[in-house]
């Protein structure tokens, strides 16, 4: 491992800098009482700044693998990509927030607070230190919790962010208490020196273990897992659209980076592109058990909903299950196929939440009796229930749209790991899938809508993103592979 000195490691971190340089101008830009009062100057200026932030990521990307400030960090590819996946996130809930009514009053300081989650989940992915895993964690958790109840005067966003400190809290309590069982049991932070002492040294089997499934809290917390998922529904429905959005996509793909590079890093040993479990630690039978009961409990649950925003919580919560699957496969086609799966449920996740706002903002429900015709209704309430079906087969899994391609990568990576029952399991829960989704479709396209009215002029530019993202779901579903290579690139770890 190739690590260096802090002087070294600051050139690999040119990309946070300058976002937190933006991140401070912003609120200067909010100073001088003209600017404050033009509402498109903040979150242009921090557009830019995640656009920066991107180039700079892009041309540090042929800089050589290393473990910076003395191996707290790894820079990699596989952290340059939840550098600009992070990015490109803030960027769309960037858009979102400033066409949402009910951020319309939105200050310097909420695009401010995005773009700190924004600057937290790359840090997370890249942790190769127990921690420095805790000290990100609670970076994006922290900041998430004041996004989430950043409506003033609204008890259900006041309501839902308590809700997520309390789950957060009790969460990060637990994963903390574990982190320090597994220091207890090896002697050290340092993830790749806890896999090398595991290798050499007889463990504590018991102690070991019971570290892990409570360090897993953390973990399952930040992705959405079954049992630790119970926050989810309540926080997805009372924080601000936009906010549950990005909460569905940034934060749990960050989630997903670092359980990845923990197990790739600490509880496994590679060797001709395989993870090998170590012998006395069956880290996949572990993982199996997270994976299953995420689908099967998010599907399930998902056919009761009648909420838009708690119906993709329990959506969120099964994509978790099955790219959960893919962790457990241990491989490094597994991995390829988690990160090609993330650049998906990115398009079509954003995508039907998108469409949430406009319905939100244009009509005034939340419901999906408030659905009903809006393919009837004409002009672009009709694009966007098509853009809406689009993005609902998509989540499916069905042909030939990007779902179906990255759950193809996954499937396929499970099933050369000869996970046979795990495999036959997450086919099955597509097929359950399918009837909720397929009832969103119905009701936008065979039933009647409540009224006439249509809807408002301001949502154009809502409606072009969301139709190209509906095109990106079909397009990239038919030329999937130049993402395949972005997946198959990034999934080089520094192990």
């Amino acid at each position: 491992m190739r690590s260096i000195d802090n002087i070294a490691s600051l050139w690999y971190f040119i990309p946070e800098f300058v976002l937190t340089g933006v991140l401070v101008s912003l609120f200067l830009l909010d100073l001088p009482k003209r600017w404050s009062q033009n509402r498109r100057l903040v979150p242009i200026a921090a557009a830019l700044g995640l656009v920066a932030y991107i180039g700079f990521t892009v041309y540090s990307w042929s800089f050589p693998k290393a473990a910076a400030f003395h191996g707290m960090i790894v820079v990699d590819p596989f952290t340059n990509f939840f550098r600009v996946f992070g990015a490109l996130t803030g960027l769309v809930t960037i858009y979102f927030s400033f066409k949402a009514k009910e951020l319309a009053a939105a200050g310097a300081e909420y695009y401010a607070i995005l773009l700190g989650v924004v600057i937290g989940m790359p840090v997370l992915a890249a942790s190769n230190n127990l921690l420095m895993i805790y000290l990100a964690m609670e970076l994006v958790s922290i900041l998430s919790y004041i996004m989430v109840g950043y409506l003033p005067g609204s008890r259900r966003s006041a309501e839902a962010a308590l809700k997520y400190v309390l789950y957060g809290a009790t969460a990060s309590g637990i994963m903390i208490y574990g982190l320090s069982l597994i220091f207890g049991v090896t002697g050290t932070l340092d993830a790749l020196q806890i896999r090398i002492f595991l290798e050499q040294n007889p463990a504590e089997r018991l102690t070991l273990f019971v570290g892990l499934l409570m360090a897993f809290a953390g973990f399952g917390y930040k992705i959405s897992a079954v049992p630790f998922h119970m926050w989810a529904p309540d926080v997805y429905e009372g924080a601000p659209t936009p906010v549950t959005a990005f909460l569905s996509v940034g934060p749990k793909a960050a989630g997903f980076g670092i359980l990845l590079r923990f197990i790739s890093s600490a509880l496994t040993v590679p060797s001709d592109g395989e993870f090998i479990a170590l012998k006395f630690l069956d880290i996949s039978n572990l993982l199996s058990v997270f994976a299953v009961a995420t689908m099967v409990l998010g599907n399930l649950v998902a056919i009761q909903q009648k909420n838009i925003k708690r119906f993709l919580a329990y959506s969120s919560i099964a994509h978790a299950g099955y790219m959960l699957m893919g962790a457990t496969a241990l491989s490094v086609e597994a991995l390829r196929g988690v990160l090609f799966y993330l650049i998906s449920y990115f398009i079509m996740n954003l995508g039907a939440f998108g469409v949430a706002i406009v319905v939100q903002n244009d009509l005034g429900t939340e419901e999906l009796d408030g659905y009903k015709g809006l393919a009837k209704r004409g002009g672009r309430a009709t694009l966007l229930a098509i853009g809406m079906a689009a993005f609902m087969f998509s989540l499916t899994g069905l042909p030939p749209t990007i779902g179906f391609v990255g759950k193809f990568y996954l499937f396929t990576a499970v099933i050369n790991a000869k996970l046979y029952a795990l495999a036959v399991i997450g086919v099955l829960n597509s097929v359950v899938s399918l009837y909720y989704y397929a009832r969103v479709v119905k009701v936008m396209f065979f039933d009647d809508p409540a009224d006439d009215r249509q809807l408002a002029a301001d949502s154009r530019g809502m409606t072009r993103l969301l139709t190209t993202l509906a095109v990106a779901t079909v397009a990239l579903g038919l030329f999937w592979k130049s993402l395949a290579y972005v997946a198959a690139s990034s999934a080089n770890l520094l192990v």
